[in-house]
């Protein structure tokens, strides 16, 4: 009996198959890590308001724009941030910067690789002067209502920049290890003392996992700039009981 001879099998159309399996394994996984970040799109990113990084981010804007246009522009705070997802990141940022002793704010451009440690300024324009009071104050003036507090929309700019700043105050004033992020303003009232307004804001934290709620008195002069006069931790009274 005759044993007819076998022949070898290739591996080359086995590894092709295997390589086809692979690509498109990684194909799905790339499309589902973009799910969340479509790609070119901007996304809100409120945490990176309060951050460092951010800061850092809107400080080499401020620094580059003075180099290229010869100016002298002082860097005072974030407003806004976005992100968009390219080759890298675009940090789309609200910025106030002083120019000649004058609050105005600007929208920049900041392209970032961090894996090539590149950093690139694309953008930056003057967009308006900033206001020493806006709606919020408006509501809380004299003669327009009765003296004292007055209730105001927690989605007004003045409002959010004093909640921004309590945030980032309470961070500074704290020895956690976690950062705090603003969840929520929750309730926010105004009046106008004087050459000042006040601003009492209820807001909604998060630490870690944990998250709490915090009441704070902000102050806002003439010149637009911020102070946390006194913050203290709301307990909710069906928590207390």
């Amino acid at each position: 009996m005759r044993v007819a001879a076998t022949r070898p099998i290739s591996s080359a159309p086995v590894l092709a198959a295997l390589l086809l399996l692979l690509l498109g394994g990684s194909a799905s996984l790339a499309t589902g890590a973009m799910a969340g970040h479509v790609l070119g799109g901007k996304t809100d990113s409120p945490a990176a308001a309060n951050s460092l990084e951010t800061d850092g981010l809107a400080r080499f804007a401020v620094d580059e724009h003075n180099k290229r246009e010869n100016a002298l522009l002082e860097f005072v705070r974030v407003v806004e941030a976005k992100e968009q997802v390219v080759a890298g990141t675009v940090h789309h940022l609200t910025l106030e910067a002083l120019e000649a002793g004058r609050k105005k704010i600007y929208e920049a451009k900041v392209w970032v690789k961090p894996w090539l440690n590149f950093k690139e300024l694309q953008e930056f324009v003057h967009t308006r002067d900033a206001t020493s009071f806006t709606t919020s104050d408006l509501g809380a003036k004299k003669g327009d209502h009765e003296p004292g507090w007055c209730d105001v929309p927690v989605h007004d700019p003045v409002v959010k920049d004093a909640a921004d700043h309590a945030v980032k105050t309470i961070q500074q004033r704290s020895n956690s290890l976690f950062p705090y992020e603003l969840l929520e303003i929750i309730h926010a009232k105004a009046e106008v003392v004087e050459d000042f307004a006040k601003f009492d804001i209820l807001l909604k934290l998060k630490r870690g996992t944990k998250e709490e709620k915090m009441k704070a008195e902000v102050h806002k002069n003439l010149e637009g700039a911020f102070v946390l006069s006194q913050m203290q931790p709301e307990h909710d009274e069906s928590s207390s009981q």
